[in-house]
């Protein structure tokens, strides 16, 4: 399955470096990602690729008013864009818009379609290294007070909250290499020793 060529290119140059300007946690490396990721998932989906390419590009543009809303703003972005107009009906961009609202992992309720579960599940890409250096951006960005050791504890908290065995994130396909990942991630949690070794290789990083 190819993604439309004409949406790839207006996406590449209108939406793409809008990533460039959030935090380091969620610049253009994670959106890509995201991309690849949801592409992937989709290949064993009778799914619309192209709708599910667009999801994946637009999923985090609402940081642009911050964090906290950031999945109901993408959502009005993506139904604000007229020119996505071209190439899908009303009823496919709401589907789009509902999707990226409902990929955030800490939503209380499941993703109301097959393209919300294929987005929350990309974006939650389960590299122990990559979490751990995520957190850490996320922490230096939003709370430059905090000491190392505060730093530490504040990504030590989000882990257990987020990941931990009692956490917050769901999978949404059994299939998807992500469910052993998150296991070890919480094997590594638990112990705590591998998650100080990363840290202290990649605290304080730019």
């Amino acid at each position: 399955m190819n993604v439309n060529t004409e949406i790839v290119s207006y996406i590449s140059s209108a939406i793409l470096p809008l990533y460039d300007k959030f935090d380091a946690a969620h610049r253009r490396d994670h959106v890509e990602m995201v991309i690849k990721q949801s592409l992937e998932i989709a290949e064993h989906l009778d799914v619309n690729i192209n709708m599910v390419y667009v999801i994946a590009a637009y999923h985090d543009t609402g940081l642009c008013e911050g964090r906290e809303h950031h999945h109901e703003v993408s959502a009005r972005i993506i139904k604000a864009d007229e020119n996505l107009r071209k190439w899908f009906t009303e009823e496919q961009i709401q589907i789009m818009a509902d999707a990226a609202e409902d990929h955030r992992a800490s939503a209380k309720n499941e993703p109301r379609t097959i393209y919300g579960r294929i987005v929350a599940e990309a974006d939650r890409f389960i590299d122990p290294e990559t979490i751990v250096r995520r957190t850490i951006q996320y922490g230096l960005d939003h709370y430059p007070e905090l000491s190392k050791e505060q730093q530490y504890d504040r990504m030590m908290q989000h882990l257990h909250e987020k990941y931990g065995r009692n956490g917050y994130l769901k999978l949404w396909f059994p299939e998807s290499p992500n469910t052993a990942r998150l296991e070890r991630l919480r094997q590594m949690i638990d112990s705590e020793k591998e998650i100080k070794e990363i840290f202290e290789k990649t605290s304080f990083i730019s």
